[in-house]
């Protein structure tokens, strides 16, 4: 099957191709980080590089089980490396390698090597990546498919609607590989068990050393359940306890930074918006796939718009944002939106055709008094392209196929 485009990441890698840094991409399992490097390498040989001058490893592969070991990987690599030309060389999955940046470190000190590597599990969300390799890389948080990416990719436009292509995309799920599969549900759900069951079993349980791995679920799915909601440590551990999964709040903290270091979730801050500040009180929390919360929760028709709001926060976040739910002395805005250029303000919401839905979701906005843009987003293809008084409503879903 053809390599789906991923521009967006691809472009930051050409964007840092041949700097002297290295090169990380980060990711939850399976969301395309291989491929991202199969497509990078087929640049780099169309800009004429010798194919001999790019040395790529994935460390999932039994072909490198010899290489685990730090001093292997590095003879290998020194060994395969060109005198002539730069030498591009690819580690995927280094988590596997004990004390690999000790590699990494002496491979970037050579001028003639530019490094790529990746990796999913916590490492590279805990900040001990940060510690290993100070002040020498350059991160790619990647994520599944973007919707545009999955609309393009899919061949679907020809004989279905916008709406029709997203349900498909948040049933199916945005997993690239979902796509090769999608006419057979049955291999979708076997596939979703299969890296929901790896990220829990190896980013999560195996990490943090947890033995009651039915109350790790039974968290799991509440957090699924609740996307959207705001939920404290103390609230969550109260909800399951009542819920007969009696657990304190030491174990739900150390649950949920688990859950963040996997990428199956992520976690949105509370920011006042008049105060400018942030609040470590009572944040959201996203889950990084649909169908995955689907597999576990099962799909209720009150869904639609918590999981509309799922795929904006995780598109805001693909566009390079700091994404905070906004808070008012009287109300709530969707997302806050930061970027060097300042914020931008998301209402999100299935329809506002409804009068009394249009006043709730419009009022918080109307309350900002800065000049920064404020918009509505809705399922509506009616007055999707309207104005109130500065406030632009867009239908989402042209929205998402936004560059």
């Amino acid at each position: 099957m053809k390599l789906i485009q991923r521009n967006q990441y691809l472009k930051f890698l050409q964007r840092h191709q041949n700097k002297h840094i290295i090169k990380v991409v980060s990711g939850v399992r399976r969301c395309g980080k291989s491929t991202l490097f199969q497509l990078f390498r087929e640049h780099l040989l169309s800009q004429g590089v010798n194919k001999a001058n790019i040395i790529e490893i994935n460390f999932e592969d039994l072909a490198f089980e010899e290489l685990l070991d730090y001093h292997s990987l590095y003879k290998y690599v020194t060994n395969h490396m060109q005198n002539e030309g730069m030498n591009y060389i690819f580690l995927d999955e280094i988590q596997h390698v004990h004390e690999f940046e000790k590699a990494v470190d002496s491979l970037f000190i050579k001028e003639n090597a530019d490094v790529y590597i990746t990796g999913s599990n916590a490492y590279f969300m805990s900040g001990e990546l940060a510690t290993l390799l100070s002040g020498r890389y350059v991160e790619l948080k990647m994520l599944p498919l973007s919707f545009k990416e999955y609309y393009e990719a899919s061949g679907l436009a020809a004989n279905h609607t916008l709406r029709e292509i997203y349900e498909q995309y948040i049933s199916d799920s945005s997993f690239p590989y979902t796509l090769q599969i999608r006419e057979d549900q049955t291999a979708i759900q076997e596939y979703l068990s299969g890296i929901y069951n790896t990220v829990i079993l190896k980013d999560v349980v195996g990490r943090l050393r947890i033995a009651d791995v039915k109350m790790l679920e039974s968290m799991i799915k509440y957090l699924f359940a609740n996307v959207g909601s705001l939920l404290s440590v103390r609230k969550i551990a109260n909800s399951m306890t009542s819920a007969g999964r009696k657990i304190d709040s030491k174990t739900v903290e150390r649950y949920l930074n688990g859950l963040q270091d996997s990428l199956l979730i992520y976690q949105a801050e509370r920011f006042d918006i008049k105060g400018k500040d942030l609040l470590k009180i009572n944040p959201k929390y996203y889950v990084v796939d649909a169908a995955l919360r689907y597999l576990k929760t099962g799909r209720h028709g009150q869904d639609v718009g918590h999981i509309l709001e799922n795929t904006v926060y995780l598109e805001l976040l693909r566009r390079g944002y700091e994404v905070y739910v906004g808070v008012l002395p009287k109300g709530e805005i969707d997302f806050v939106a930061k970027d060097t250029k300042g914020l931008t303000y998301y209402q999100v919401s299935e329809s506002t055709l409804q009068p009394d839905v249009m006043e709730r979701e419009i009022k918080p906005l109307q309350h900002i008094n800065d000049h920064y843009p404020k918009i509505l987003l809705t399922l509506d293809e009616v007055e999707s392209d309207a104005n109130y008084d500065g406030i632009r409503k867009q239908n989402v879903l042209k929205w998402l196929l936004e560059d």
